[in-house]
């Protein structure tokens, strides 16, 4: 049979992984590209990384669908209509869509767009915008709602679009459509089919490639036709051609599969084949440049669901439902096309595949339709033969076939065809773009050559880089450069010049080369391309490839200084410290050599920093460089001496250069450049402004001070002073100021800052007596120093600046001055004055109490009566008038009373000691704010008919609470102030007055204070003894109120003679819990119910059911409220009452009562508490009364219950019959729990609630209804009770009919089982599942639960249904009942057939009735474990030992030989026997174990011959022990064996004893021989002799010639008078040495025509020696004579007269000049 064309393989698995069987299916599992798999779950996101060992990710996620991206780590989730996408890699929200409708498929149509599909339409979501997803198109008809989308793809162009999805159809048919779409066009064309793809191809003889739509069709209207695939071109431009289109390919379906169909189509793009896989899981391989069907075959038995291609292999990944498999399907190339020629017999296909893909298996082929071309002259379809081929024909003799044939007239040369055939179609081999390279390169067409390059058309080799080398040194690099040719591109690279690519060149490749000497060439020819070549050199990864310094020197040697400089450049870069001296050599060669400009601008960049900075330093001092000399300086001296020149160094220099130096070195370096005169001293301010935190500014000012520089300082601190914070800079900078008569910035600085000390600088100031105070001024201002400042200026007679203090600089400070000015005794005219002139600026408060304390109040009346007069309304200003006018005792009456402004607070204190009715008059005018001093002060003089005034005037509860609340500790007691206050209120102040406001705020002040007596006695006053206010409703209610809170007895009273209060709120308050007064309140509503108190109908009626409430509610006098309803007889009052006794647990009173109001309201409680009691007769009246006004479903369901309870069934069905709004489910359900079965049945027939009515026929006994119903019914939960209801019946038709619709669901399949099995019904249950199989829907748990039954009740059937129905099995639950019921032989069948070899193999071993060597066989060679192979072993040496080596044969290649070899030691020498056919087909591996067994087993059957073959053959082993065991056998041959195993591992004397001691004399030569030892042949030599075995002797020397000493032979002939014996030895040594002296002086005679020449060379080499003449070699005894003949080999030999040993022949055969290097030493010889 001939290999498969697919390789098909499991991955991994999903389960394994913890995938739950639930996440494993279309939707929640995705798999978009061959690196990720993902899988929703229930709370979390399952992530497999298939790049990197099937790593699982598990992220808590609540989503609905999961989709990652093909190439990036990008993940889409969906929950709802909400799509997020996330990046995993950043963990960022990329993008986030709220869809208008939800989502039902999607899918990644490429790395940057995600395909969504909803109900109506598909939209598309670019990733590489930020656009919300952009609506495609609409759905066509054709995939209506009922369609499931299981496919969406796009063209690679992105211009078509296809859209997939399987129906419903008839018959079961499942029906597949697909709409094609053009993005372009806008226009969609409905397609009948059920899978569709698009992809690339190459076709032969274009240039474009072929956009291609391969789709399936199956017409659901012609079901019985095949279905078809097609192969179309999409959106070719007609300018092009016509589009690319096959025939439609009838697809060949299996006959067992017709109703399948495919459920995916996926691409092989590497190979330009088209993989479709089913639902019953079959694969199907088409080629897309024909549309052949190429393979078709089963490979699983679930369902693929997602499926994906592996870009880079061109295999296809899928995964199967609910069971987790991954698999892999890929091509076969190496079987693919035999397969097609011996399976398929397409030789054409064959052909066109093996070309395409270049694949073996039709190399015959292409070589006889070659030979047939050939032999016909068409050469240019020979050509495309051999391109078609691959490289099965590409070989020179190929070429060399088209260069043969003659070329024809006026066509191009069969060769040139031959080529231009191949580059039409690919790439050409090394030899054939050689061969083409020839002809273009004579023509010089190097475009044409540079074309073919860049299109990749020739293959690089170093050939064909030496073919362009002469014509294009560029191309000839390109060349190099692909083929690898090192050498031969660094050439190029040196051509080209281009040598700064040599380096990383050679670098990256890893070749190495001689730079040095490349470098001193191009040092003399191109100065610059050894720099270049120098600098990629010490660049080259892995460090420098050249001597840094000696190849400087070599620079410098050339006087190269620019290049010297530019290679320490490059060199020296990284800085390191070893460098230090190059680095000082190159700035030294620039300093010196007259370019300090380059070594300027070396340091300026800063790279180098390890040179010898001192030696620098002098360098530079020496070249004028002042500013680098200072740099390189670290002595202060130095510095100074160089900073003799600061003046031509640049100004920023000095100040930067000044931060290097520590603080010492600063300052004294600052001081040096001071003293040398003003030229320094703008740099030096400079220095002291950028360094003066570092310096100290103490220090530095004390340096300016010390050279009097004032004015430097000044500058220096005034550049400083505006950010420091040190007080010293501040005083310092005021004083330099004040010396230069800076006195404005003296002033500044004295103003706005808040650093300086002011005690200090005030002091300066005064001292220093400047004739501008301005800055004193300020000082004192801003720091209080006003008394100090107004003597100052009082004392030196600067009044004008007092006067100018208080009107424009302070005016507040004001009453500060006038105060130090009255101290000083100044005159009033002076301060009045100066009062006038500061007007109303000056502080009013501060002023009077200054002159308050000093008793000069008086003098302010004239300026503050000027304020007054100007509007002032300052209480300040009116309060100390105030107090001058009371003081004189001027109408202050008037003044308190009239005078707005003044502050009581401050007056009426000043007033109490003068007369405290002033005080009362002060703080009454502060309208509140002063009530506490009034109330002490009314108090305190007895004021109380004022005080009562002003309350019921003031009209505060706060200030009524103040003087009516009793205090903590004087509740007790009666406070006589408090009552004289409360008579006062009583008798004069409420009386008089007639505002109703101040009547009701007193009221409530009382009702606040909690003195419900004196209210009592207040009210009674106001109302009851005649008054404005009588009739007023609110002190009615009062009055009501404070009797019920503080005298009950008094209610009932004020209830019969007040009539104006508010009755409602009354009389709830009566009720109230807290009072209790429940007759009251009743007595209210019967009062007000009347016509003469309430004239409206419905508040009569409304106070009627108050008073009804109060008797029912708080009463609890039901039979009284029964008598008051009858009384009343008003509707709301009888449903008042209802609800009432309803509360009270009087269900038919409340019926009565809700009838008579008419009122259905309260059904639901009726319905309940009618329930409860049972009282359903009394319920029915109410019920009907309720159906006239309502139309609640409660309503009608309880007078159905009613109904049924009360056994009325004819007047219920016609109930139930009519209009109603019942739920009669609900209450079917409760006659059905409740018993009422026949009720039940009324009411389940008539909502056709089959199912129920089922149950209820079966209670009523009535199984052929139940059955009919449970048919209508049609669920499973009807069917099971039914079957179970007429099993317990023992109606078995019946309950087998019930029960084949049961065991159609599997969950319910134990159920059925368990039900017939507990009531003993086997036989029934067998013949059920017997019938179950045969149903049309039959599903696996059927089968297995029947051979389940069989193992228990009919064991004789299981093999039988095993063999049959093994497909639609779950084997594991049936293996596991054979095996509990003993029934071995099925347990095996299930368990090889299931692939589960190693339980198989397990039972065969442990139950023999069940083991079968066949099955066995077939078995143990793919169990998982392979130790049962071992075991297996073992049972067979057992059980079957004549079968043991059938089974060895099966396990060969499987099993550890070694291990076996052990095991059949361990049981025994037998079990060797059996097995040596066993070990002799192993022994082919060379293990050891084997061969030691094996070689035993050969010694014991004393098989000499197989024993020394298996040695030879085999020689992995211990050969030393086998020595060592065969040296003592009694068998010659053995010992043989022994002695030449001893020879094999070189053991030469253990073999030659051994041999000796057997007389095996051949063995013993042979053994010495082959050791070449000298030794053992000399001991062999010497036993021959020892032993008088001449003969052996002889044979001895002949045999081991090369290796005897002609000496040693020699004197063991002629002691043991062998003189004949090694005569042949000697004539052969003789013979030997004249042959090798004879080869020796052919070889080292020098020509006779350069005889001249050799003279003339050996003359040189004398003269050079130090030789006047020529020396005389032949004069020598040992040079070019017979005596030179080395003949030591005899042993007696004597080296020649003037020579040492040894030197003889090498020495003496040597030509005159010959040895050059040692004429010399032989001319000192003294020959």
């Amino acid at each position: 049979m001939a290999a498969l064309p697919v390789v098909f393989s499991e991955a991994l698995n999903l389960q394994q992984l913890g995938v739950p069987e639930t996440s494993i299916k279309h939707g929640m599992t995705t798999m978009e590209s061959d690196k990720w798999i993902v899988c929703v779950e229930a709370s979390q996101l399952t992530m497999i990384d298939l790049r990197n060992g099937a790593q699982v990710t598990r992220r808590p996620m609540q989503a609905e669908a999961a989709i990652m991206n093909p190439d990036q780590n990008i993940l889409a989730l969906r929950a709802g209509t909400t799509l997020q996408i996330f990046n995993l890699d950043t963990k960022q929200k990329l993008k986030s869509h709220a869809m208008p409708e939800p989502l039902l498929f999607w899918k990644w149509t490429s790395p940057t767009n995600l395909g969504l599909v909803t109900a109506t339409s598909v939209w598309h979501w670019a990733m590489d915008t930020t656009s919300a997803p952009v609506k495609l198109f609409d759905r066509h008809q054709t995939l209506g709602p009922n369609t499931q989308i299981i496919n969406y793809r796009v063209s690679p162009d992105g211009m078509w679009c296809v859209l997939g999805g399987i129906s419903a159809g008839a018959g079961g048919q499942v029906n597949g459509n697909m709409q094609l779409y053009n993005v372009e066009r806008k226009l969609s064309q409905p397609l009948q089919g059920h899978a569709a793809a698009f992809c690339t191809i190459k076709i032969r003889g274009r240039d474009d490639p072929a956009q291609l739509l391969v789709f399936h069709e199956k017409k659901a209207e012609a079901p019985t036709e095949p279905p078809k695939f097609y192969i179309k071109e999409v959106g070719r431009d007609p300018a092009k051609g016509p589009p690319f289109q096959v025939a439609p390919v009838p697809i060949p379906v299996p006959a067992d599969a017709a109703s399948d169909f495919p459920v995916s189509l996926a691409i092989d793009q590497k190979d330009e084949v088209a993989f479709m896989l089913t639902k019953m899981g079959y694969v199907y391989m088409f080629d897309c440049h024909s549309g052949t069907c190429m393979y078709r075959n089963k490979i699983t038995n679930d369902t693929v669901f997602v499926t994906c291609p592996q870009d880079a292999t061109g295999a296809i990944f899928g995964i199967t439902v609910r069971k987790g498999s991954v698999f892999r399907l890929q091509l076969n190339g190496q079987t693919l096309v035999p397969y097609i020629l011996n399976t398929l017999r397409n030789t054409q296909l064959a052909l066109s595949i093996a070309g395409r893909l270049n694949l073996p298996g039709a190399e015959n082929l292409f070589a006889a339709e070659f030979e047939r071309l050939m032999s016909q002259g068409n050469a240019q379809e020979a050509a495309r033969i051999v391109a078609q081929s691959g490289n099965a024909l590409r070989t020179p003799a190929t070429i060399a076939r088209f260069q043969q044939l003659p070329p024809q007239p006026n066509q191009v040369p069969p060769v040139l065809m031959y080529f231009s055939t191949l580059l039409e179609t690919g790439k050409l081999n090394e030899q054939e773009s050689i061969e083409v390279a020839r002809p273009v390169l004579q023509q010089q067409r190097l475009p044409l050559m540079e074309k073919w390059l860049k299109d990749d058309k020739l293959s690089s080799s170093e050939a064909l880089g030496d073919l362009i080398m002469p014509h294009d040194v560029g191309m000839a690099l390109s060349v190099y450069l692909r083929a690898e040719c090192h050498g031969k591109a660094i050439q190029c690279f040196v051509q080209r010049g281009e040598y700064d690519k040599i380096v990383p060149y050679s670098t990256s490749v890893g070749f190495k080369m001689d730079y040095s000497s490349m470098l001193s060439q191009l040092l003399f020819n191109n100065p610059q391309g050894a720099l270049d070549l120098a600098k990629g050199l010490v660049n080259a990864e892995g460090g420098p490839l050249i001597d840094i310094q000696q190849t400087a020197e070599a620079f410098l040697s050339s006087n190269r200084i620019q290049e010297t400089t530019a290679f320490l450049l490059e060199a020296l870069k990284d800085n390191k410290p070893e460098h230090a001296y190059l680095q000082t050599k190159l700035l030294e060669i620039n300093l010196i050599g007259g370019a300090p400009q380059v070594a300027d601008a070396i340091m300026q960049q800063g790279t180098l920093t390890h040179y010898d900075r001192p030696h620098i330093a002098k360098l530079c001092e020496r070249a004028g460089m002042w500013q680098r000399a200072a740099e390189h300086y670290t002595e202060i001296a130095d510095i100074k001496r160089v900073f003799k020149n600061s003046h031509q160094m640049s100004t920023e220099f000095v100040v930067s250069f000044f931060g290097k130096l520590n603080r010492e070195q600063s300052i004294s370096l600052l001081k040096d450049m001071i003293g040398r005169g003003p030229q320094n001293m703008q740099v030096c301010v400079e220095v002291a402004k950028k360094y003066h935190e570092e310096l100290g500014s103490e220090s530095l000012v004390e340096v300016f001070e010390q050279n009097r520089a004032t004015e430097a300082l000044y500058y220096y601190l005034g550049a400083i002073v505006n950010f420091s914070e040190d007080p010293f800079v501040h005083f310092k900078y005021i004083q330099s100021s004040c010396m230069l008569g800076q006195f404005k910035e003296a002033e500044r600085v004295c103003r706005d800052s808040n650093i300086y000390n002011p005690e200090e600088v005030k002091e300066y100031l005064k001292g220093a007596k400047l004739p501008d105070p301005r800055p004193l001024i300020h000082v004192c201002d801003r720091f209080d120093f006003i008394d100090e400042l107004t003597e100052y200026l009082y004392l030196n007679s600067l009044l004008q600046y007092i006067e100018v203090y208080v009107t424009k600089v302070s005016p507040t400070k004001t009453p500060q001055v006038i105060g130090k000015l009255f101290d000083l005794g100044s005159n009033e005219d002076f301060i009045k004055r100066l009062l006038m002139a500061v007007g109303t600026a000056c502080p009013v408060d501060d002023l009077v109490e200054i002159a308050e304390t000093r008793n000069r109040l008086r003098l302010l009346q004239p300026w503050l009566e000027a304020r007054v007069a100007t509007g002032s309304t300052e209480p300040g200003t009116h309060n100390a008038l105030g107090k001058i006018y009371i003081t004189l005792n001027r109408d202050p009456k008037s003044f308190l009373i009239n005078n707005m402004f003044y502050d009581p607070k401050v007056l009426g204190p000043y007033c109490e000691s003068l007369d405290p009715q002033l005080a009362f008059i002060a703080y009454k005018k502060a309208a509140g704010a002063c009530d506490d001093d009034l109330i002490r002060i009314s108090h305190t003089h007895g004021l109380y008919r004022d005080l009562a005034k002003y309350l019921v005037e003031r009209q505060d509860l706060e200030l009524w609470a103040k003087v009516l609340t009793k205090t903590e500790g004087e509740e007790e007691k009666e406070d006589p102030q408090r009552r004289q206050l409360i008579d006062q209120i009583v008798e004069w102040a409420l009386p008089e007055s007639t505002s109703a406001d101040e009547v009701s705020c007193t009221v409530r002040a009382f009702m606040a204070a909690d003195l419900p007596g004196e209210l009592i006695v207040l009210l009674e006053r106001i109302i009851l003894q005649g008054s404005d206010f009588s009739d007023n409703k609110n002190l009615q209610n009062l009055l009501i109120l404070t009797a019920i809170r503080a005298d009950t007895s008094r209610v009932a009273g004020y209830i019969d003679q007040l009539d104006n209060f508010d009755a409602k709120d009354i009389a709830l308050i009566c009720v109230s819990d807290s009072h209790n007064l429940f007759e009251e309140g009743y007595s209210i509503y019967t009062k007000f119910s009347k016509p003469e108190f309430t004239q409206d109908k419905d508040e009569q009626v409304e106070m009627q059911v108050l008073a009804m409430g109060v008797l029912v509610d708080y009463m609890k006098d039901l039979d009284r409220a029964k008598t008051y309803a009858t009384t009343c007889d008003e509707k709301p009052v009888w449903s008042k009452l209802g609800k009432a006794q309803l509360d009270g647990k009087f269900p038919a009173d409340a019926i009565e009562s809700f009838i008579n109001a008419d009122d259905p309201s309260e059904y639901v409680q009726v319905c309940a508490e009618a329930n409860e009691a049972e009282i359903w007769t009394e319920l029915i009246p109410f019920l009907k009364m309720a159906r006239k006004t309502m139309q609640e479903n409660l309503i009608d369901t309880e007078l159905i219950y009613a109904y049924a309870k009360t056994n009325n069934l004819t007047e219920m069905e016609q109930f139930v019959a009519g209009p109603n709004v019942s739920n009669i489910q609900a209450i079917g359900d409760r006659c059905f729990s409740e018993g009422l079965y026949h009720a039940a049945k009324i009411l389940f027939i008539s909502i056709n609630n089959n199912s129920k009515l089922a149950l209820c026929h079966i209670h009523l006994e009535e199984y052929r209804e139940a059955v009919a119903a449970a048919q209508k019914a049609n669920n499973v939960s009807t069917w099971k009770h039914v079957c179970f209801a007429c099993l317990r019946a023992e109606e078995f038709r019946l309950a087998s009919v019930c029960g084949l619709e049961v065991i159609k669901y599997p969950d319910h399949v134990d159920e059925v089982v368990t039900y017939y099995s507990d009531l003993g019904h086997f036989t029934h249950l067998v013949s059920l599942f017997e019938q179950g199989i045969g149903l049309e829907d039959a599903h696996i748990g059927i089968f297995t639960e029947l051979g389940v039954l069989y193992t228990k009740h009919v064991p004789e059937k299981i093999m039988e249904h095993c063999k049959v129905f093994f497909t639609k099995l779950n084997v594991s639950k049936v293996v596991r009942a054979c095996e509990r019921a003993r029934l071995w032989q099925p347990a095996v069948y299930l368990y090889t057939h299931d692939k589960q070899h190693d339980s198989a193999i397990k039972i065969m071993m442990e139950r023999a009735n069940s083991w079968d060597n066949d099955i066995f066989l077939d078995a143990v060679t793919k169990v998982r474990n392979s130790e049962l192979m071992y075991k297996a072993v073992g049972y067979y040496l057992s059980f079957h030992p004549d079968l043991f080596t059938r089974l060895m044969e099966v396990m060969e290649d499987l099993i550890d030989h070694s291990r076996v070899v052990s095991q059949l030691r361990r049981t025994g020498d037998w079990a060797l026997q059996i097995g040596q056919s066993y070990l002799k087909a192993v022994q082919k591996f060379n293990l050891s174990a084997v061969n030691e067994a094996l070689n035993e087993l050969l010694i014991e059957d004393e098989d000499y011959e197989a024993l020394r073959k298996s040695i030879d053959s085999f020689n992995n082993f211990n050969m030393i022990a086998l020595a060592s065991k065969l040296a003592t056998h009694e068998l010659l041959e053995f010992r043989r064996i022994s002695a030449y195993v001893y020879r094999q591992n070189k053991k030469w004397s253990a073999s030659i004893d051994l041999s000796k001691n057997d007389k095996m004399w051949k063995d013993c030569i042979d053994t010495a021989n082959e050791s070449a030892d000298p030794e053992i042949i000399e001991d062999l030599l010497r036993f021959f002799c020892d032993s008088s075995e001449k003969e052996c002797f002889s044979a001895a020397l002949y045999t081991c010639f090369t290796h005897v000493r002609p000496d040693v032979a020699l004197e063991l002939g002629w002691l043991n008078g062998y003189h004949h014996y090694i005569m042949p030895f000697f004539i052969q040594t003789f013979r030997r040495t004249h042959r090798r002296l004879a080869e020796l002086e052919k070889r080292t005679a020098p020509p006779k025509e350069e005889q001249a020449m050799q003279d003339a060379v050996a003359g040189t080499y004398g003269n050079l020696a130090g030789f006047g003449g020529v020396l005389m070699l032949e004069n020598g005894p040992s040079m070019g004579m017979p005596g030179g003949i080395d003949m030591s080999g005899f042993g007696g030999g004597m080296p020649p007269q003037g020579m040492q040993p040894g030197m003889g022949m090498g020495m003496g055969m040597m030509p005159n000049g010959g040895m050059n290097g040692m004429m010399p030493q032989m001319g000192g010889m003294g020959m």
